[in-house]
């Protein structure tokens, strides 16, 4: 009968962590290089060397005191009697950084595999790691692995599974080359000794925790997280030590263990000085403190150039194809005697709300493929490293924008990903001003109306929605930071990784992942949503109606009228379209094709109709931007309001934001609508 095994994956951020998962489970992760990507802890299964093995990949960590809320699942579980074996995962290109996750690791006396990643990094910048004294000094197995190209993957699941029984100290073989003075000679013990003066002090918590505390393990860490004067630790286990820990002890434990560090790194890494030269030159120009902005405005520029220009030359054939699939739905429908509110349903309701929304498929496909470029190469990092300035005068870390930029992409992850912010009040403030960023959801709304109202503008126009999206975030974040009597200094603290080319494989992953779940959105959200928006507009107080102005979606969409009027929205139908986008903002587009009964709204044809429709009601350029305006601004979808309240776990908060979302939306679509007016 097979075993069970659980490893934990675990190591710093942008170390290769979820590539090696994803190369041993076959999981699509999201991966890219920057940190921050893994938010939560991961699990797959596999079966090797006769066990049945749970891998778990866990948030990235420089070390086990945790300050974020990442930090704090990884710790969590890596001192949990979950996990069998510890495979901690280092970039080998930047040895001395990762080593000292590795000495805290060992501490915890539990089995360790240190797996060397990206040691294709190493060879290629001309360096070179002694893999044979490594693990000497260590006293762990130490296996170089790439996990991009997949190589050494099969010897350190071997060693892991050969390493899963070694627990206690005697297991450890090191070959220090220092006599100890010290009455326990703990060098023949520990590959990490402190000086005399700390390892008595550790000895002497460690004899009144095995008193006072009989049944704990891992004596030596905890000895070592009460020196350290750790809050959840020295909650939990407290000792009656005055004169031993008469201090706090961290920073003495830290240098000492940087002292180490540097010890070994003398003996194992050979010109370790090399860095890449592309890097350096590229960063000369792409974290300059002027030009760092206006380059990476520059290379959004260029992606939405990308996203309307190619993206609409196919759009155009999904057009074709939609409108000759509805066309000939009807006529089958009429062929074969369907009944007249059924056929209605079909091509009036769910294929024109669907189709709508699947023209635009391309446009996604290419903002994603470009955002994948971006976040793989390593340029994403950069922009949360430039944005350092203006984010410190808000109050807040360069690492803050790291969850806006992902808002570009969907607002759901990058809410989850304020989890990397140290303190709760910032986390709060990130998800307060995280939907202003201008998600793939709505990029539908401005490519029909930019299209629509502003022909040879349209890009620029569309383009001019994230600028904004980004300004009001930022003026909210300025605002909230004036008005704050909590302010706490930020300070960045985030890995910039080396530029490589894109990897083809994580590339194709996540686009691939975005385009399904906007398939997905399609096939579900949208389609139930379509769905209702046509019993709106075709039942109403006296039942099955033609006529629109019968339906309760009229009678909805008047009483929201003196709302939306105000701020150049005053027309039912916008109303209701943009009631029911808080499903999903895609669902404004198809709730317009089915709310005007324009089957084929993308096309030229779909589109010409639409404007005539609206141009006779009085909407003209500067309704078609306030609209534009109003759907960045206004409350996020429902996935992004429950993905608030779970992270802030309170339906207060959740509130609060809708509410203040849909208050700022309406005061600036207000303020452009009337100063617009006057222009």
């Amino acid at each position: 009968m097979s075993e069970n095994l659980t490893i934990g994956f675990i190591g710093n951020p942008n170390c290769g962590k979820t590539t090696l998962f994803n190369a041993y489970t076959g999981a699509n992760l999201k991966v890219a290089n920057w940190p921050g990507v893994t938010v939560e802890k991961v699990e797959g299964a596999i079966k090797d060397h006769d066990l049945n093995i749970r891998l778990v990949d866990l948030p990235g960590t420089y070390s086990l005191t945790s300050y974020t809320m990442e930090e704090q699942v990884s710790r969590q579980f890596i001192l949990s009697d979950e996990v069998d074996v510890i495979i901690d995962v280092a970039d080998a290109s930047a040895l001395e950084r990762n080593l000292y996750l590795t000495l805290q690791l060992l501490e915890l006396g539990k089995p360790v595999v240190l797996a060397l990643n990206m040691m294709d990094i190493v060879e290629k910048r001309g360096m070179e790691i002694d893999t044979h004294r490594l693990p000497e000094l260590l006293g762990i197995p130490v296996i170089p692995v790439s996990a991009r190209k997949r190589t050494g993957l099969d010897v350190l699941l071997h060693a892991a599974a050969h390493h899963k029984d070694c627990k206690d100290p005697e297991c450890l073989i090191h070959h220090h080359k220092y006599i100890s003075k010290h009455r326990h000679n703990h060098h023949a013990e520990y590959a990490m000794v402190y000086s005399d003066n700390i390892e008595d002090k550790i000895d002497l918590i460690i004899e009144e925790l095995k008193r006072k505390y009989p049944d704990l393990t891992n004596y030596r860490w905890h000895a070592i997280k009460l020196l350290e004067q750790d809050q959840e630790i020295t909650k939990r286990y407290s000792v009656n030590l005055p004169t031993v820990i008469d201090r706090n002890y961290e920073s003495d434990i830290i240098n000492e263990k940087y002292d180490f560090i540097q010890e070994i790194i003398k003996e194992v890494l050979v010109n370790k000085d090399r860095q890449d030269a592309l890097t350096e030159k590229a960063d000369r120009a792409l974290t300059h403190r002027v030009w760092g902005i206006p380059i990476f405005l520059g290379i959004m520029a260029v992606v939405f150039f990308l996203t309307f220009t190619i993206g609409d030359w196919i759009k155009g054939y999904l057009e074709v194809g939609i409108e000759s699939f509805s066309a000939l739905v009807s006529d089958m429908l009429v062929a074969t005697g369907v009944n007249e509110v059924l056929c209605s349903l079909i091509v009036d309701g769910i294929i024109a709300g669907v189709g709508g929304i699947l023209t635009f498929l391309p446009n996604i496909f290419i903002l994603f493929l470009a955002l994948a470029f971006l976040e793989d190469s390593g340029y994403m990092a950069r922009v949360a490293y430039v944005m350092e300035g203006i984010m410190s005068k808000l109050g807040l870390s360069g690492r803050a924008f790291i969850p806006m930029i992902l808002g570009f992409g969907c607002t759901v992850p990058a809410i989850m990903a304020s989890r990397t912010l140290e303190n709760k009040h910032d986390r709060f403030k990130v998800m307060l001003i995280t939907p202003f960023m201008s998600c793939s959801a709505r990029l539908p709304i401005y490519i029909l109306f930019a299209e629509m109202f502003f022909k040879e503008r349209a890009m620029i126009v569309a383009y001019s929605m994230y600028l904004i999206g980004l300004v009001v975030a930022i003026l909210v974040a300025a605002v909230i930071h004036l008005i704050d009597k909590r302010k706490s200094e930020n300070y960045l603290l985030i890995e910039l990784p080396e530029y490589k080319i894109p990897s083809s494989r994580t590339v194709a992953i996540y686009v691939w992942e975005k385009v399904k779940d906007y398939l997905t959105k399609a096939g579900t959200t949208i389609f139930v949503a379509s769905i209702a928006m046509w019993i709106l507009l075709n039942f109403g107080p006296h039942g099955y109606t033609t006529e629109m102005v019968d339906s309760f979606g009229a009678v909805l969409g008047h009483w929201l009228v003196p709302f939306f009027e105000p701020i150049g929205l005053g027309y039912w139908q916008i109303a209701v379209a943009l009631i029911a986008g808080i499903s999903a903002k895609e669902v404004v587009v198809s709730s317009c094709a089915v709310l005007f009964g324009i089957p084929n709204i993308t096309s030229e044809a779909g589109m010409n109709t639409l404007v005539g429709i609206l141009g006779t009601a009085g909407f003209g350029q500067l309704n078609a931007f306030c609209l534009m305006i109003f759907c960045l601004l206004y409350i996020p979808c429902a996935a992004a309001m429950a993905t608030i309240k779970r992270e802030a776990r309170s339906w207060k908060w959740m509130c609060f934001s809708a509410v203040f979302q849909l208050a700022v939306a309406w005061g600036m679509t207000f303020i452009i609508y009337h100063i617009g007016r006057i222009v």
